[in-house]
């Protein structure tokens, strides 16, 4: 994060502005969403803004260096705790916890679509506010927040640039094809206690399939990446992943990502689309990853007209 192209701007901290505030997206504790956004103080012009997501076990704090980076250059910059995360977990397990409590009950579906639910109700308030250009919102994350910001934007239109990092994949693709355990090993606790529910010595794609069918509806069905991506258009969409990304296969985009070119090229917008996989890298965001990121951003956040 910290090879985020960023101004050099004499006395920066004391010209950059910090708001901790919260938002209510429905009713309970999880209901409450804390929001974190940096911007530079003095400018009366509206100005693009960007919602940044973070990752598994991190929170909106963690994303502070590009924050700044993007304040500094003339952006609003925004991040947020996803659910069961940073001041919405109670303790180190809570998102786990809320994982098999969704399996087990199917209360809340805290693996992406309530996450994504805060988003919606996120760009209301964005939106509304007197420094954000409401047509120049972009979003962003990494690994699940990559998850959140492609379901996000799919969802919601408002999001007007999207970039999600390490996060779009095939589900139904990754049963289809026997390749989900790197996605089902980063929340192993979930499968586990879903094994021994269904009586099997060992996961399989039986149990991935019943997992997913039960805390993410529709996650390798109609809400998958071959649907959903291709949604996004005519939007500026830049997915950045890695060619050796166990959870997120490249061969799993091959479909999403012919059907996102068909859409673009009927919209007459090819050149708002792009995939970019670095050769050699897993599943981890890397500063060429941060960098493309940046560029798409500037040049069609920065471009459109306020």
């Amino acid at each position: 994060m910290e090879s985020c192209p960023k101004l050099e701007i004499e006395n920066f901290k004391s010209l950059l502005k910090e708001e901790n505030l919260y938002l209510t997206t429905e009713a309970g504790e999880q209901g409450r969403l804390p929001v974190l956004i940096l911007s530079m103080k003095g400018s009366e012009e509206r100005r693009p803004a960007i919602v940044f997501l973070h990752s598994t076990h991190k929170n909106k704090e963690w994303l502070r260096p590009l924050l700044e980076s993007y304040a500094s250059r003339g952006y609003v910059a925004i991040a947020i705790d996803s659910r069961y995360h940073g001041e919405r977990a109670s303790n180190l397990t809570t998102y786990r916890d809320a994982l098999v409590s969704s399996w087990k009950n199917s209360d809340t579906m805290p693996f992406i679509f309530d996450t994504v639910w805060d988003l919606i109700k996120l760009a209301d308030y964005l939106t509304q506010r007197e420094d954000i250009d409401p047509t120049r919102i972009g979003i962003t994350g990494e690994s699940l927040g990559g998850m959140h910001a492609w379901f996000g934007a799919a969802v919601d239109t408002r999001y007007s640039v999207v970039v999600p990092i390490i996060g779009v994949q095939g589900f139904r693709w990754a049963i289809d094809h026997d390749k989900w355990q790197g996605r089902v090993d980063s929340i192993k606790p979930l499968f586990e206690g879903a094994r021994k529910d269904l009586g099997k010595s060992a996961i399989d794609k039986e149990v991935v399939e019943k997992v997913w069918n039960r805390i993410a509806p529709g996650l390798a069905s109609c809400f998958d990446s071959p649907y959903t991506v291709p949604a996004i258009a005519p939007r500026p969409l830049l997915i950045v992943t890695g060619a050796e990304d166990p959870r997120c296969p490249l061969a799993g985009l091959e479909v999403p990502k012919s059907r996102a070119i068909k859409a673009y090229e009927e919209a007459h917008s090819l050149d708002k689309f792009k995939l970019v996989a670095e050769p050699g890298v897993g599943h981890r965001m890397t500063s060429f990853m941060v960098k493309e990121a940046s560029d798409w951003f500037d040049k069609y956040l920065k471009q459109q007209a306020a």
